[in-house]
């Protein structure tokens, strides 16, 4: 598919552009997540694979490699159905340091994924979204997900890439 043409293209394009506008943005407004910070994260979900649905469930760390520059590892295991999920995502996020309790976040990512009794695929995405806090250290993470199988086998995959909703609870120290 041409990467162009999806309707998510544009997103992704929005996502870069903000991450190179606001690299400019004073350090004083990283707070949470100024270098040397620490994250823990927590997902969960569902999600559909070789027409089997799955409860997605994940656990995640990172380190601020510079103020709103974070640098992670997530796991997660899909449970609920057969084959057997896993999935391991390094991935690179950036937090537009803003004096908010609403905090924009873009990011990208690769993911290597186990599937029992089948090939493994890899997949490399972005995302974006929101953190809401209600103090300076839990925080709310809202936000989309677009992300495309590089290879993919399309006569067992319905579907080559991907869209859906992110929400995750984080834990900065």
């Amino acid at each position: 598919m041409n990467g162009d043409k999806h309707p998510w293209a544009g997103v992704a394009r929005l996502i870069i552009i903000i991450l190179f506008l606001s690299a400019g943005v004073t350090a004083a407004n990283a707070g949470p997540f100024e270098k040397g910070s620490r994250r823990f994260s927590i997902v969960a979900g569902s999600g559909r694979m070789l027409d089997s649905n799955y409860a997605i469930f994940g656990v995640g760390a990172g380190v601020f490699a510079a103020d709103g520059l974070e640098l992670g590892l997530d796991g997660e295991a899909w449970l609920g159905s057969d084959p057997g999920i896993y999935k391991l995502s390094p991935r690179a996020t950036y937090i537009l340091p803003v004096r908010s309790r609403v905090r924009p976040y873009g990011g990208v990512f690769y993911s290597h994924i186990f599937i029992e009794d089948y090939d493994d695929l890899d997949t490399a995405g972005v995302r974006g979204g929101v953190y809401i806090t209600t103090d300076k250290s839990w925080f709310l993470g809202l936000g989309a997900v677009y992300e495309v199988y590089l290879n993919c086998d399309e006569s067992i995959h319905a579907s080559c890439d991907d869209t859906y909703p992110e929400v995750s609870i984080l834990i900065t120290f």
